[in-house]
């Protein structure tokens, strides 16, 4: 009986899967924008029967358990860019858990991060059109994808959504001032991007061109008739407010655009402004020399001599003399020659005396206006005199004006004399016990006393 020897001829096989071949992930191949569909599948080795399938982004499970080999992640975003795989149970008979090997997915722009835009100054004024805009660049994948704009103020929507980038504001107001942004998106609204903020800080136009206006006109009044001062601006938003001053007064004389005075007295002859401010900005008025006209205003006839002479009652020497017209400093000195006056020299004249304590202390007095005016000779007429002296003495707190004119004989410096006016003259009828007046008077020898 013969033997057989029983050979093991061999059978070939496929080679079996490596562990990462059991399952694998299918991504599109396609370029993936912002907005696009992503859809995911899980798939066994020959198409092996695979269950309980889980989808992993960087790590992390994204849709837990499922009967299903697909996911869709639906607008993709820049974040959903990474590594994705699988993880899934394999095999018919008996499965066993398996993991597919990682997939890299790059999601690209849509289009960019918009920038807003300001044409003009971050800071313009009230009443000024301002235009904003949103500026971004759509991907050259997708170049006809229609975008849609919004503008926010303070995280308010103001303007959009609209298909144009630009936003206009005719005329800014204090109330247009804040944190602006835009957001540019998909109709879809799948993606939406917005830009950093920028400010805008509306200023008020700044005060200017302040004017002041007297009634009656060029601000000469009678005394005890009314005077208004009115006080305008050219230029400046508001609120406006106006204070009114008047030159030596540390505080305001009065509020608003108004100043009235129902009966002016002497006292009130002065360099008068206005302010104007809108809380931002301030600005002043030009100076009006208020002149009020009274009996004490001397009269004088073209062609006389005239000087004027300052003095005072209480201080001590060395003190010195400053001459002013229309509130102009003219001269210095205790006598102010003018000549042979003309209509050049009527004005309004004040005497400012100083003296000092020390170094740093200085004293000073100003006389009350006087009002000079100017006539000319009657035709044919004869001029009398050929020359007056006009006397400022400011006695104790206060200075005084007391004048004389030609032809009057009397020059008293007295601050107790009663002034009239005459024809052409200024007299000064003796007063009584008025003689004490004129002693220490400078200079002593302009005051003839009776």
């Amino acid at each position: 009986i013969g033997m057989w020897r029983l050979l093991r001829i061999p059978v070939h096989q496929p080679p079996l899967p490596s562990l990462a071949d059991w399952l694998a992930l299918q991504v599109p191949a396609r370029v993936l924008l912002e907005g696009d569909v992503l859809p995911l599948r899980c798939r066994g080795w020959k198409d092996m029967h695979v269950t309980q399938v889980r989808f992993f982004h960087e790590r992390k499970v994204l849709g837990g358990l499922s009967q299903g080999t697909e996911l869709l992640l639906p607008s993709l975003q820049l974040h959903h860019s990474g590594r994705y795989h699988c993880q899934a149970s394999v095999g018919p008979v008996l499965p066993r858990w398996q993991e597919s090997a990682l997939v890299t997915v790059a999601v690209q722009e849509l289009f960019t991060v918009p920038v807003l835009r300001l044409e003009g100054p971050a800071e313009p004024h009230e009443g000024t059109p301002v235009a904003l805009g949103c500026l971004s660049h759509l991907s050259p994948l997708r170049p006809l994808t229609r975008l849609q704009h919004l503008f926010y103020q303070d995280d308010v929507v103001v303007g959009g959504p609209q298909g144009s980038p630009q936003l206009q504001l005719p005329a800014v107001g204090l109330s247009h001032s804040g944190n602006y942004s835009c957001e540019v998106q998909t109709e879809t609204a799948s993606v939406r991007k917005r830009s950093t903020p920028v400010t805008i800080t509306v200023r008020r136009v700044p005060v200017s061109g302040v004017s002041l206006v007297a009634q009656p006109p060029g601000g000469q009044v009678a005394e005890g008739d009314r005077l208004v001062l009115s006080c305008s601006v050219a230029k400046g938003t508001g609120p406006l407010s106006f204070s009114w001053h008047r030159q030596g007064s540390a505080v305001p004389l009065a509020t608003g655009p108004y100043y009235k005075l129902r009966a002016v007295r002497h006292q009130d002859s002065g360099r008068y402004h206005c302010t104007a401010t809108n809380g931002g900005t301030a600005a002043d008025s030009p100076p009006l020399w208020v002149t009020v006209l009274g009996e004490q205003d001397p009269l004088a006839s073209a062609g006389e001599n005239l000087n004027l002479s300052c003095s005072v009652r209480v201080g001590t020497a060395p003190v010195t003399f400053t001459w002013l017209r229309d509130g102009q400093e003219l001269d210095s000195g205790p006598i102010l020659s003018l000549g042979t006056v003309g209509p050049a020299h009527a004005g309004i004249y004040q005497c400012l005396a100083t003296n000092r304590l020390g170094t740093h202390r200085i004293f000073r007095a100003r006389s009350l206006a006087l009002a000079l005016s100017v006539t000319q000779p009657r035709q044919g007429g004869r001029q009398q005199g050929t020359g007056g002296t006009m006397i400022i003495s400011p006695p104790g707190p206060g200075p005084a004006w007391v004048s004389s004119h030609p032809g009057s004989g009397l020059t008293w410096a007295c601050p107790c004399s009663v002034l009239s006016h005459g024809r052409g003259a200024q007299r000064v009828p003796p007063v009584p016990a008025c003689g004490h007046c004129c002693h220490g008077l400078v200079p002593p020898a302009l005051v003839p006393c009776r």
